[in-house]
């Protein structure tokens, strides 16, 4: 029987998932009251009637992430246990095994095991396949297992595990795990600093802060600043950074909503720890969000030369409404705009294409603004950096490699084939990509590619239609055909794929730690950006200084 309590905590989460619309609920209160008393009453009808039995909160949690998810990919409802997610995610603290993992095919897989934590000290390794967690065999768990891997500290968990087939146990002590925002600083040279910002945490600008001052006090005269696959966070933690290079006061990104309240001109509020320093941004496809406002503000004040790739293009602000019995609801309140007054959201979640794509907004459709000194830049797809460095971009059979596991696959066959490397950086030759090749084919890992893909989903057409037998040899012969350039275009990119094979391979004998003192030295955006600091003409060219 659907209780009363049940259908009062029904429309309690929906009208919290409502109200904060503000003016534009009473505007449309008829409606939206309409709607409420339509999906309440569908919902105790299920629940009364459906023949099997149902979980009402498994169902109501399905029904409202479906309904949020045809807005766009960062409004978003969190549960009791997706909270407590939510919020390690803002902090970069919690208690756990200090490990990255994701789950595939019944498995919990470490991806990275972070130096000294639970995950590194009971010997687990990228690669290694969790198949048990105390008594929970993770095969019959449907639910999020890596909650299972958190608890209160010193906490023992029992786990089973394959490394490379072989089964394996150990036992995990919980620990507290703090993730930095800047992982590594450190100079590159006598004169240049470096800086790596991963995430905007809590933390990120009292620790971009420290390490900003202590390379100063280290000697060093000019900044480069790492963003390349900071997906970003929280907003105000771009201004605080944004304000240890420019002069208190100055503007550095305003929101705009439908909803007014939402309005905000975000300023600087402190004084500058040095507005003078020579610095330089690098920003990859994958820096978004608030890496994106810190690149784009430091690009429109003329404060910062930015190089590498042109960024992921997410013009996007988010905050989260706390609703009844501990829930929570992240939804998008406004745009971001740089102080020339750009939005460079690449994907417009208003007009979707038949597929029920966002449409990409189309470089020809890209307005001009002005830099505080009059340079041209444009809104609509993420910041165009100053310097574009066509070799950072990758390859269609890279991100193939990388989406499919490729790499990270191979990388831990290799490092279990190689396990006496110790503190060696791997040389990665060309039979080592020939043996990747051969393992790929071995271990049947499909590059799934656009065209692969398009293909495969051709056959299940067939399938469908019964005539896959009529051309089921023509389909082998195109599959093939495209399963060889494939491996062709392994070859065509061998000196990306090597580095992306040894980026990996670094972190496995040496951590994260190791492969940024591996960058500082090798890595080709970060020469690239001390030669432009070093080129005091060129640096001051770009910004018209």
């Amino acid at each position: 029987m659907f209780s009363k309590f049940k259908k009062r905590y029904v429309i309690t989460i929906l009208l919290s998932v409502f109200f904060f619309v503000g003016v534009s609920f009473k505007d449309d209160f008829f409606e939206i009251a309409k709607q409420i008393e339509i999906f309440t009453t569908l919902f105790k009808t299920v629940n009364q009637n459906y023949v099997d039995e149902v979980n009402p909160a498994e169902l109501m949690d399905k029904a409202i992430k479906s309904m949020l998810s045809d807005l766009d990919p960062y409004t978003n409802y969190f549960n009791e246990q997706d909270v407590v997610k939510f919020k390690i995610n803002n902090t970069g603290e919690y208690t756990g095994i200090g490990a990255m993992i994701t789950r595939k095919d019944d498995k919990l897989i470490i991806k990275e095991p972070y130096k000294g934590f639970p995950a590194d000290k009971a010997g687990l390794k990228a690669g290694d396949e969790i198949t048990q967690i105390g008594d929970v065999l993770l095969a019959d768990f449907k639910d999020d297992a890596s909650q299972l891997l958190k608890g209160a500290k010193n906490t023992k968990i029992d786990i089973k595990y394959l490394r490379q087939g072989k089964p394996m146990t150990t036992q995990l002590v919980l620990d507290e795990v703090d993730v930095k925002a800047v992982p590594f600083y450190g100079k590159i040279d006598d004169k240049t600093g470096y800086i790596v910002l991963t995430q905007f945490t809590q933390k990120a600008s009292s620790e971009t802060k420290e390490a900003l001052e202590k390379l100063k006090a280290d000697g060093a005269t000019q900044i480069v600043l790492d963003l390349r696959g900071n997906p970003g966070g929280l907003l105000n933690e771009a201004v605080n950074i944004c304000g240890f290079f420019v002069d208190k006061g100055e503007t550095i990104v305003s929101t705009k909503s439908k909803n007014t309240i939402f309005n905000n001109i975000y300023k600087t509020t402190h004084e500058p720890i040095d507005a003078k320093i020579p610095l330089l941004i690098i920003v990859d496809g994958k820096s978004a969000s608030a890496s994106e406002i810190v690149s784009g503000a430091l690009q429109d004040l003329d404060r910062a030369v930015i190089i590498g790739s042109r960024s992921y293009g997410k013009g996007l602000v988010q905050r989260p409404f706390d609703m009844t019995y501990g829930t929570q609801v992240k939804v998008t309140i406004s745009k971001y705009y740089t102080p020339s007054g750009r939005c460079i959201q690449a994907l417009d979640y208003a007009h979707k294409d038949k597929n029920g794509k966002a449409i990409r907004t189309d470089t020809k459709n890209y307005n001009a603004f002005k830099t505080k000194k009059g340079r041209t830049v444009y809104d609509g797809g993420g910041i165009l950096p100053d310097v574009e460095l066509e070799a950072t971009k990758k390859s269609s059979i890279a991100e193939a490699l990388e989406k499919n596991d490729g790499i990270f696959k191979y990388a831990t066959y290799y490092y279990f084939k190689n396990p006496s490397l110790g503190e060696k950086i791997p040389n990665i030759t060309d039979a080592d990509i020939a043996d990747l090749k051969t393992y790929l084919k071995k271990e049947k890992i499909d590059f799934n590619t656009e065209t692969e893909i398009a293909l495969k989903n051709t056959l299940e057409k067939a399938k469908k239609e019964n005539i896959d037998s009529a051309i089921i040899s023509e389909y082998q012969q195109l599959l093939n055909a495209i399963q060889k350039s494939e491996e062709t275009l392994i070859d065509i990119n061998k000196k990306e794929i090597k580095n992306l094979l040894l980026d990996e391979l670094i972190k496995r004998y040496q951590y994260k730690e190791g492969l940024y003192q591996y960058y500082i030295k090798n890595n080709f955006e970060i020469k690239k950006a001390v030669d432009v600091l070093n080129n005091t003409i060129e640096y001051n060219k770009i910004l018209k200084i």
